[in-house]
């Protein structure tokens, strides 16, 4: 079994806009989201879960009004699935074991870091610092952060 599970008590514990985002394949508005200028070194994981998703050291200011990376953390920790509401094609990115919706992935990213733009909503993830990965459990993950 996964350390990181979808449980009742971590729904339960969502706002009204997070439950909206992650469990109801919502969207935040552009340019509203708390960790949009988040620069500190950390990384961002599941709200709902726990997961690690992205390094600040992937997050760059792409200008469409949500945190932008450029990669994921753990390839595992993400389910892609193609997506063709809103009468487009787009690729949805969802936690594996928590189930919840993140945002979308695209093909128009720094081509210098693989070309892709994982767009996500802030309110399916909590920022967790560099000086509190490890009494949080992702001391595994410190390699990947860097200062900005």
């Amino acid at each position: 079994m996964s350390t990181y599970q979808k449980t009742k008590d971590a729904i339960a514990a969502l706002t009204p806009e997070q439950f909206r985002v992650t469990q109801e394949n919502g969207t935040e508005h552009p340019g509203t989201g708390e960790l949009l200028d988040n620069t500190l070194p950390g990384i961002y994981v599941d709200i709902v879960s726990g997961e690690p998703l992205f390094a600040s050291s992937a997050k760059y200011e792409s200008g469409c009004g949500w945190p932008s990376f450029t990669k994921v953390i753990d390839k595992v920790n993400v389910t892609e699935i193609i997506d063709h509401s809103h009468g487009m094609t787009r690729t949805e990115v969802r936690s594996s074991h928590g189930g919840s919706h993140l945002g979308h992935v695209f093909p128009d990213g720094p081509q210098d870091q693989g070309g892709l733009r994982y767009c996500i909503n802030s309110a399916s993830l909590r920022f967790v610092h560099k000086d509190d990965m490890a009494n949080q459990g992702y001391e595994a993950y410190l390699d990947q952060v860097e200062d900005i």
